[in-house]
């Protein structure tokens, strides 16, 4: 075991302290990483508050980890120290169910081994997150890096940047294809440049008119309001694919009439129950399906990475200090952010001062 710090929720009504913790060493097909940048995903927020009830406490968040491998295992072989890694929001699965040999491990039927707020398979022990100094992963749930990217800028892909890669490619969005992602938010500005760079026809949905013209910006071929009746109606049966990345409870009924026969809706966002209902003739009249689809297994995640690397492709970030993140908790509960917070893990030195 060796000491750790971070940051650390230590229960649900309090602000997120430095903490100091153990991490096992590295057995023979781990490798331990120094933590150049995490990013903070709104999972963060629900976690260290308990809204989703079965919190673990000390809670010490962070799955968007990015940074340097300075050990590895005597078994490992895809890293060596040095190398750049990133680490998402599992750390292991059971790895012999059906989905797990699929490279599926997001599925595991066992259920998958969370980066933070879980426990390890093997000890039982709490799993602590990125907002921390140093993390110990087997090498089968880390991903490599290419140094062509901007590093504090790749954090948010290993979790907003898989969650919208992941349906893209499974549900085989192709060139030419008239894409629509409906909300502009951490989750939605990675779709649309992901789907973009598939060389589809981008269409942003989005309430509010200032984020439709910050859509063009990032690659969005046109802006849909869907406030505005006649323009929906004018886009009724027109879309391939929709990738709905709104967070919240929402009425499905107006994006199903958006597409076309036999295509499919994909929710990435909404966890709760939808409200109002779907009505089936929206789907029935059309044979149109509704799916979900939740991160990527580790071989698709690398997919994805290399698919960042080839296209020049990042989130849009806003750099704060460890020191200063309960504040950015707060402006993220007011979606005060464009479009993802990232902490420099090395001001943690601040405290150390």
């Amino acid at each position: 075991m060796f000491l750790a710090h971070g940051y650390a929720a230590l229960d649900p009504h309090s602000p997120l302290v430095p903490f100091a913790f153990e991490r096992r060493d590295p057995g023979p097909n781990d490798v331990r990483i120094e933590i150049l940048y995490t990013g903070i995903c709104h999972t963060d927020l629900h976690q260290t508050r308990d809204h989703w009830g079965g919190a673990l406490f000390p809670m010490v968040p962070g799955h968007e980890i990015v940074g340097r491998v300075v050990e590895v295992g005597n078994g490992v072989k895809k890293f060596k120290a040095g190398d750049l890694a990133g680490v998402g929001c599992m750390v292991d699965s059971c790895r012999h169910c059906q989905n797990c040999q699929d490279d599926l491990e997001q599925l595991c039927v066992e259920g998958a081994t969370l980066t933070y707020n879980g426990r390890e398979r093997d000890s039982g022990q709490p799993t602590f997150g990125g907002y921390s100094d140093q993390i110990v992963v087997d090498e089968r749930f880390v991903v490599k890096i290419s140094a062509s990217l901007d590093l504090k800028a790749v954090a948010p892909l290993l979790c907003a940047g898989i969650t919208t890669y992941s349906p893209l490619r499974h549900w085989q969005v192709e060139p030419g294809q008239k894409v629509g992602v409906i909300g502009l938010g951490g989750l939605g500005h990675m779709g649309v440049k992901f789907a973009k760079a598939m060389g589809a026809h981008v269409v942003m949905i989005t309430t509010t008119p200032e984020k439709g013209r910050d859509a063009t910006r990032l690659g969005a071929d046109e802006v849909l309001l869907s406030g505005d009746a006649e323009a929906m109606a004018a886009h009724a049966a027109s879309f391939d694919f929709l990738l709905d990345t709104i967070p919240v409870s929402h009425d499905l009924n107006p994006y199903a009439a958006l597409l076309k026969r036999d295509r499919t809706l994909v929710l990435v966002g909404a966890l709760t129950e939808l409200s109002p209902p779907l009505f089936g003739a929206n789907l029935m009249m059309g044979r149109k399906r509704v799916s979900g689809s939740a991160i990527g297994g580790m071989a698709e995640t690398q997919e994805m990475m290399d698919f960042c690397a080839e296209h020049g492709i990042v989130s849009d970030v806003e750099m704060v200090d460890i020191q200063d993140v309960n504040q950015a908790y707060e402006r993220l509960l007011k979606n005060d952010v464009r479009y993802r917070f990232v902490i420099d893990m090395a001001s943690l030195q601040k405290d150390a001062a």
